[in-house]
């Protein structure tokens, strides 16, 4: 559905957009959800928004919980905190770590466990400073966590969703990745490479690049619902917008940690609010919201450069230089695979 809202897509890129975004009050859910019986996995889980997210799902009546966590302890005291509120529930912690791609991999074996998946929220992300490199992939953190791990996470579990589907169910399961409102002014060169853009030091951004790697998740999920019917499986990018009580401004200098801490103190949104907004993509936007961006409890447009020549061909070019940078996982491959077994894609 984003793909038909062009006209809205320049008002949503400026200040005013921004403030309307903050402003827009919570739409509460349908009274009569529960999930009983169904999974959930919630990536970056431990702390804050996803937390949140975890604790929502649960009080829903959510049977199994899975939470994926870098670290082991902080996972498993965030876990026992949950056990102890819904003592019904079955709450897991796995390590999925998104600067590796073998945990990744290893991550998305371990789903082949479970019987059945009903929602991912993948909410693993950062921005850092200084300008950082991962040794093990020679990518750029940003890079890495907020983009390509995600999109290679993304990629292995459509088939694993598909496969496990209950029979007979009229409700497909939904995959939303956490992007965010910043991809409005995220900025890439249009000609030329896109991932090796992430290798300039020199012009390195911790906002900015933040900004980028969000405008390359919306631009990675429009492109990744054309293998996938929504009848199948839903994938989506979901934004909380600005909230208070993450780690979002980690790095910045301690002047713009307060200056944004009073920007904050005026907009942004609890924790629990914007953690709503996750719920929504998951569980009320339907298949309206395949391949789309949504915020502010309703579908938004993408940035307008997603509706010219040149963001068709920046897409497309991102598209094979992602498949490229994942080949070693047979990405390609997987969601070929998807398609030709898909019963019809976006429409």
């Amino acid at each position: 559905m984003s793909r038909y809202l062009e006209s809205d897509a320049p008002s949503e890129a400026t200040a005013l957009g921004f403030l309307r975004r903050q402003l827009t009050r919570p739409k509460p859910l349908p009274t009569d959800l529960s999930l009983a019986g169904k999974v959930a996995i919630v990536t970056g889980s431990n702390v804050g928004l996803g937390l949140s997210a975890c604790r929502q799902l649960l009080q829903l009546g959510l049977s199994h919980l899975v939470m994926a966590v870098r670290s082991q302890a902080k996972g498993d005291a965030a876990a026992a905190q949950l056990r102890r509120e819904f003592t019904s529930a079955t709450v897991s912690v796995w390590i999925g770590d998104m600067e590796s791609y073998d945990s990744v991999r290893a991550f998305a074996g371990r789903c082949e466990s479970l019987e059945r998946i009903d929602f991912v929220i993948l909410n693993a992300g950062l921005t850092m400073s200084p300008y950082t490199v991962v040794r093990a992939t020679g990518n750029e953190i940003t890079l890495q966590v907020n983009y390509l791990s995600t999109a290679l996470l993304t990629i292995l579990l459509l088939p694993i969703f598909k496969a496990k589907k209950p029979t007979g169910s009229s409700q497909p399961p939904v995959l939303s990745i956490v992007g965010s409102d910043a991809m409005y002014h995220g900025q890439v060169e249009l000609r030329g490479p896109i991932l090796p853009q992430f290798q300039r030091q020199e012009k390195f951004s911790q906002f900015a690049w933040y900004g980028k790697t969000k405008l390359l998740v919306a631009l990675f999920v429009s492109k990744a619902a054309e293998f996938v019917s929504p009848r199948d499986v839903i994938v989506n990018v979901s934004n909380p917008g600005m909230t208070v009580g993450t780690e979002f401004f980690r790095g910045y200098p301690a002047w713009a940690r307060r200056l944004f801490g009073i920007v904050q103190w005026m907009l942004a949104r609890s924790l629990d609010v914007g953690a709503s907004t996750y719920l929504d993509a998951v569980l009320v936007q339907g298949e309206k919201s395949h391949g789309s961006f949504t915020s502010d409890w309703t579908i938004k447009p993408f940035p307008k450069i997603w509706y010219t020549s040149e963001g068709k061909e920046l897409t497309e070019r991102l598209w094979e230089e992602t498949m490229e940078e994942l080949k070693f996982a047979g990405a390609s491959k997987i969601l070929g695979d998807l398609r030709q077994s898909s019963t019809g894609g976006l429409q």
